[in-house]
């Protein structure tokens, strides 16, 4: 015990076993959805979804599992949602590739992620990273989750006319949703220990007797993964068509993956001077999984906002992540219990973290409009565009742009000028996709 603490450095980090394992509890409880959305997804594009559950729970928990024992984040990674949409309906579906294609190309841009990692490409490039984008992107994922969050609840629903509207109420989903979400507020401003968790369990519980839920047993045998196992199609995939998907792919994975890196060790008091001192380790995780998971056959892994929740529970170290790796692989067999727990449970504690991450905005230079506008643009386009890439992307053109355009321009990195003209480039040659 004492040679694990060591190694993780629980003194150091205020922690200990107990709030580490609830912390990964946590947080695999908010992202466990993934386990049952992403083989919907992907089984749009043709592939086995049977054969996409199993190579979810496999890939998210070793990049977990990386994530945890070598770079010692509280951080889970799985297969991103926005980038397994982008595979199923625009690759497949869209461009008419095979998802034996489509899967070739993640591989590339997986290599081309772990170059560019081994280099230290991708650490130059956070490190470049302006002091109010960071705060931004902190920002920005707080209100992705937020809108997330409350499209889960059914609080927010879509509207033809005005985009978004206001749920109805009087579902039982919804109320459910609300009481979750204040006593998790109640509970943790009370101090009590695993606030968050107790939420969700509370809910879920509730789901039973007033939102029709049931139970549909505990254990049972994992489906073969072998239909979707090495058949991704390198060839395929470098054909003169599908090296726009590369690019896109491996940009939206960069920068995905590295906004959600900085802002939820930001939100974990991680960063010091601005800078993750085990950055380049983090970085290798999810490259190293995004090569894995082409392999075992699904879309893009990437780091997960929601490991925000396992922070707010107090998850400071590896141990979060091993936990939710070790929780990944029991889903294999305990799949119907991982069902059980509703999206509207775990959206009060998606909700609850989002409200607490807004108050990094309050660190911006509010009086220096080159700063702020952009800092401001981070955080909007990320939940009104449904990406944190394009947050990242619209933050660092007009960043760029309003310095240039200032005087300001020797300010600005020239690691921001490069980062600014390849998202222009994919803008204007590649379109929003």
């Amino acid at each position: 015990m004492d040679s694990v603490k060591r190694y993780f450095g629980f003194d150091e980090a205020g922690t200990n076993l107990r709030v580490e394992v609830l912390a990964g509890i946590t947080t695999f409880l908010t992202m466990a959805y993934i386990i049952f959305v992403n083989p919907a997804i992907l089984g749009d594009a043709g592939m086995p979804k049977d054969a996409v559950f199993v190579a979810t729970c496999l890939v998210a928990a070793l990049a977990s599992l990386i994530m945890g024992l070598y770079a010692n984040y509280p951080i889970a990674c799985a297969p991103g949602m926005g980038l397994n949409a982008y595979f199923a309906y625009t690759v497949v579906k869209g461009m008419g590739f095979s998802w034996q294609a489509a899967l070739g190309a993640v591989f590339i841009s997986g290599c081309l992620f772990l170059i560019v990692t081994l280099f230290r490409v991708r650490e130059v490039i956070v490190t470049g990273i302006p002091h109010s984008i960071r705060i931004a992107i902190t920002g920005g994922i707080g209100l992705f989750l937020a809108i997330i969050s409350l499209k889960t609840a059914g609080i927010v629903t879509g509207n033809p006319a005005t985009l978004v509207t206001l749920g109805n109420l009087h579902d039982a989903h919804v109320v459910l949703a609300i009481i979750g979400f204040f006593a998790i507020v109640t509970l943790d401003h009370l101090r009590v220990r695993g606030s968050i968790l107790i939420g969700i369990v509370g809910v879920t519980i509730l789901s039973f007797f007033f939102g029709g839920n049931e139970f549909h047993g505990i254990v049972s045998t994992p489906p073969s993964i072998s239909p979707t196992l090495f058949h991704l199609d390198i060839k395929a995939a470098l054909s003169t068509g599908v090296l726009n998907v590369i690019l896109v792919f491996f940009l939206v994975e960069l920068f995905d993956a590295t906004g959600t890196l900085m802002g939820v060790a930001n939100r974990a008091g991680l960063l010091v001077h601005g800078k993750m001192h085990r950055l380049n380790r983090a970085l290798m995780a999810d490259s190293a999984a995004i090569l894995a998971g082409s392999m075992l056959g699904t879309s893009s892994t990437t780091a997960y906002i929601e490991s925000a929740s396992g922070v707010q529970a107090g998850g400071r170290t590896g141990v979060t992540a091993i936990t939710v790796a070790v929780l990944f692989l029991l889903a294999l067999f305990f799949a119907p219990i991982a069902g059980v727990v509703p999206g509207y449970a775990t959206a009060p504690a998606l909700l609850y973290v989002s409200c607490l991450m807004l108050r990094e905005m309050i660190n911006l230079p509010w009086d220096d409009a080159t700063e702020v506008v952009p800092a401001v643009l981070t955080a909007l386009l990320m939940p009104f565009t449904y990406s944190i890439a394009n947050g990242v992307a619209f933050g660092f053109i007009s960043y760029a742009g309003l310095k240039l355009l200032t005087g300001q321009a020797r300010q600005v990195k020239l690691v921001v000028w490069i980062i600014a003209a390849v998202f222009l480039f994919r803008f204007f040659y590649l379109g929003s996709e």
